[in-house]
């Protein structure tokens, strides 16, 4: 059963999809978070060369129009329209299908034993960084400086990010 935070946001995803489609952007992702007090409810858009403030602002525009139309959500929140940004979550399968080949970030919920390199010397860490190899429902294959293929199990970890690099 879906709970109340997901039932929002697939909803907000449905009135999403035709203005998605129309503009030939991408929706990365909705999310409908409490922090500091405050509820969010966020969509995270793109395109390919990037998106523009102006395409967020078309975007969060016509989306509080349909919101305060369909008035689904009895909190009161703020409405948020934006780029993934460069270091982008990883959550859906096409996320990680265009990922594949790409270095990332992936934080554990809690620390795990891993070798830490030639001399196999075991280490706990809460988060590795390496090349996503492959990717299935239950675990994904990173390549990283100590280890061909490191496989993780996906109840294991709480975020994977596209790793920036400076």
């Amino acid at each position: 059963m879906a709970t109340r935070h997901e039932e929002y946001e697939k909803r907000t995803e449905e009135l999403l999809a035709p203005l998605i489609e129309e503009n030939k952007f991408e929706l990365v992702d909705v999310e409908y978070v409490k922090e500091a007090g405050n509820w969010y409810l966020r969509a995270y858009i793109d395109k390919p060369g990037g998106i523009t403030l102006d395409d967020c602002e078309m975007i969060n525009r016509a989306l509080s129009d349909m919101m305060d139309k369909e008035d689904f959500i009895e909190d009161s929140y703020i409405l948020e329209v934006s780029s993934p940004g460069l270091g982008r979550q990883l959550k859906k399968e096409k996320d990680f299908r265009r990922s594949i080949g790409q270095d990332i970030d992936v934080k554990f919920y809690k620390a795990r034993k891993v070798s830490s390199g030639k001399n196999g010397k075991q280490v706990q860490v809460k988060e590795l960084t390496g090349m996503l190899k492959s990717f299935t429902d239950t675990t994904i294959t990173i390549v990283t400086d100590f280890s061909d293929d490191y496989e993780i199990p996906r109840t294991e970890i709480s975020t994977v990010r596209l790793a920036i690099d400076f």
